[in-house]
């Protein structure tokens, strides 16, 4: 007679031990869907970051933003291949390549009255040059050359800068060819010392004799002004921080002028 609770003790212990093994096993099932999951989601993941060892997909860059600021070796690297050493006489100076079809804008001081105007391009090229056009009471110039490098690169025209924006200047001061120099803008529609141009845009970085002419740049690399000239309290023709280009605007004005360049130091 006693048998016969054990027994049905024994048969309720087989069915408590087999409940526990049913949830164990929902327990490690649920387990592994989880890490299936998990292993899906870490395969398509590192599909995407090529984390499987193959490359993503590549994605197009987003182009400049006309608005982007460069370095100042970029600017230079932009705009290095636009500037060109103008040989006229005696008189040495800068120009700049301004348009497609090469026409170059420089100093009207720098090849005024010269027969020979010489021209050494950024690749080496050299050339002759006749002005076209000149405009004095601007103190601007262009030239045509009577040959183009094989790859004619125009710098990219801007406009308006404001007080303390940050400029490059690129020329040939004292003959070092392809020099660049940096500062700001210090101040708008100045005159220079003691001459007639007025309009310009005074800046502090530094040029010297041989910077006439060249491109006066903006932070994104874009010509908006032409070096003309600097102030020289000393008479010394040294640089004294302060300097004066043509605005962009104006220097493109073209047309004959009827007056003298300004009486300051043209350099």
């Amino acid at each position: 007679m006693e048998r016969v609770p054990q027994e049905a003790g024994a048969g309720e212990a087989q069915q408590a031990q087999g409940a526990s093994a049913g949830r164990r096993a929902r327990r490690f099932a649920a387990a592994g869907a989880a890490l299936v999951v998990v292993a899906v989601l870490a395969y398509w993941l590192g599909g995407l970051g090529g984390g499987d060892g193959r490359e993503a997909a590549p994605r197009p860059s987003p182009s400049p933003s006309p608005s982007t600021t460069l370095t100042v070796p970029d600017v230079y690297k932009r705009v290095g291949p636009s500037v060109v050493v103008i040989q006229a006489g005696k008189s040495l100076g800068t120009g700049v390549i301004a348009a497609e079809d090469g026409t170059i804008l420089t100093a009207y001081h720098v090849v005024k009255g010269a027969k020979d105007v010489d021209l050494t391009f950024a690749d080496g090229t050299k050339a002759k040059a006749e002005i076209t056009s000149s405009n004095a009471k601007r103190d601007v110039a262009t030239l045509k050359p009577a040959k183009l490098p094989e790859i004619v690169v125009p710098a990219t025209i801007g406009g308006a800068v404001a007080v303390g924006a940050p400029v490059v200047a690129i020329g040939n001061p004292l003959g070092l060819t392809y020099s660049v120099s940096t500062g700001v803008v210090s101040g708008l529609n100045r005159s220079a010392e003691k001459g007639d141009l007025s309009g310009l845009i005074q800046f502090d970085a530094s040029v010297n004799p041989g910077s006439s002419g060249g491109p006066l740049l903006d932070a994104r690399g874009l010509l908006v002004g032409i070096v003309v000239s600097i102030a020289d309290p000393g008479g010394d023709e040294a640089f004294a921080g302060i300097a004066f280009a043509v605005p962009i605007g104006l220097a493109l004005g073209g047309g004959e002028g009827d007056g003298p360049p300004g009486e300051g130091l043209l350099i």
